[in-house]
Parts: structure tokens; sequence; C-alpha cells
């Protein structure tokens, strides 16, 4: 069988996207992974299958490289608001999607046909949830993790996924392929966790690096953006609008008055292709 695909990235984080109207796809878990990986398969930081919905007008299920699946991808969901316009599957500039953590609404910023930037609303924030921390209160704010010999000071943050928001002086010192797995998988996290190390600015803006729950390093993460500013707002560190520069680009995160996460950011189309199954 021959599927067709797109590879996208929003800001660096790439994933394979397939029209699943048109391309059932029976197994993501296991072609998540064969697919992902680099030089043997596309390469990628996971599969996005794009899909009908009852309660949206798409929905967007995602898999991470090592076939887990992931429960929203803020990055992911700006390619989809550009896959279904420019493929024309609509021809509305607001869109809702339906993913594992509820509808999220994309508003599409057009020119000329195509679209270069989306806007999501991620909703609201949590700094409180007892499943995805193991704390007395389920929450914790610059509060100390140990992990490695090393005791860290975080913020919990959930944006429908779990984050772990740690401020640091130059986020370029941190081995990140040697601490990440480490806090992933800490005992805190009955559910894994996604690791931001994040570094303040002069001018406000704040520099972040990412280690993703089942894909580790990736170049931007979308909800870890949106947690990083949160936590930094929370604690004093900003005000509720920042710029989070990541290895791969720079999204914009507004905190506004009644408390929605507002993100906006690039996406960008690589190439299309197709493969057997």
């Amino acid at each position: 069988m021959k599927i067709q695909f797109t590879k996208m990235h929003g800001a660096g984080n790439d994933y394979i996207y397939v029209n699943t109207l048109k391309y059932p796809v029976a197994n993501p878990e296991t072609l998540s992974i064969a697919w992902s990986r680099p030089h043997f398969g596309i390469g990628s930081d996971g599969l996005v299958l794009i899909g009908p919905s009852e309660k949206a007008d798409f929905s967007m299920r995602i898999f991470n490289a090592d076939g887990s699946e992931a429960m929203m991808c803020g990055n992911a969901s700006r390619c989809i608001g550009k896959y279904v316009y420019e493929h024309g599957l609509t021809q509305h500039t607001e869109i809702t999607l339906e993913t594992l953590s509820g509808i999220k609404t994309l508003h599409l910023h057009v020119a000329e046909g195509k679209v270069n930037t989306v806007t999501v609303d991620m909703e609201q924030p949590l700094l409180e949830n007892k499943q995805q921390l193991a704390t007395a209160s389920g929450s914790m704010m610059d509060g100390e993790i140990k992990a490695d010999g090393q005791t860290f000071k975080g913020t919990f943050v959930c944006m429908g996924n779990p984050h772990f928001v740690i401020f640091v002086p130059d986020v370029m010192q941190i081995p990140l392929t040697e601490i990440g797995p480490k806090l992933e998988h800490h005992p805190l996290f009955p559910e894994r966790c996604n690791i931001e190390f994040a570094q303040i600015r002069e001018d406000g803006s704040i520099r972040m690096r990412v280690w993703e729950r089942g894909s580790g390093i990736t170049l931007a993460c979308g909800t870890g953006a949106c947690a990083t500013a949160v936590a930094a707002s929370v604690t004093g560190r900003t005000g509720r609008s920042s710029d989070i520069e990541m290895d791969g680009g720079t999204l914009h995160i507004e905190w506004t008055a009644d408390n929605r996460i507002l993100m906006t950011g690039p996406a960008t189309t690589v190439f299309d292709g197709e493969i057997t199954i």
C-alpha cells in the first residue's frame, strides 16, 4: 500500500503528516518508530495523523519517535492548520482541531494563498495535576528535584501534557542528552515529563532548550514554550507576554487576562513524498 505524506516543521520541530481521510493508517505506533529514524527512515520527531472529527473541523493524533502517543503538540497543530488550508480541505482561516487534550482553535494568517504563521488558542494552563506530579499538592513552583547527583529548581506546568521548567543562567551549559532522560523518568513524574531548561535574557526574551517526553532533544516544542512562558510569569521573572527562542526558531506566547495561552509561530512545508507499507 502506498501512502502519500508531507514532512513539515514548526520552528524546527518536524513531523510526518498523513491525511487519514485518504490514507488510513492501521499501526501508527510501529510506523512512527520506523519512519522517524534518521538515515533509515524519513527522519522526524514523530508521526501526525490528520483525520475527521465529530466535535471539531479536524482531529489530530500524534505519535512520538519512540511510538508513544502524545496528547498535544503546539507546533504540529500549527502545521495542520497550514496543511488543511493549502491542500484545499478548508477555506476557513479559523478552524477547530480535536486533540487528546481538548479542542484547540487555530487562527491562520494567510498571505497570497499561503499560511505563513498560525496562532493557536492553547486554552488554560494548569499549575496543579496530581496525576502527573507526585507531590502532595500536585504542584511545584521553584521546587527542588534531585537527579544524577544534582539539585535543580523547577516549576510544573500542564499544557494538556506535563512540563517541568528549570531556569538556569546559561542553557548552553546544560548537558541535555545526559540529564534530560533522567529527569523525564524521575519518580516525581508518574507519566514521565517534558523537561525545559530556560534562560531569561536582559531584553525579557527567553532562551529555551527542551527534552521532549518520548522524542528526546527536539529543536522546538510548542507546549514547552507555553509552559516556559507561564513558569517565567508565575515566578516573577517576566510579564505575561514572552518571545521564546528555541534551537529551531522563536514563538510568541501571550497569557491573556482571561487565563488563556495564545501561541503564534511559523509553519513550514519541507517536502511531499510517497512511501510503501
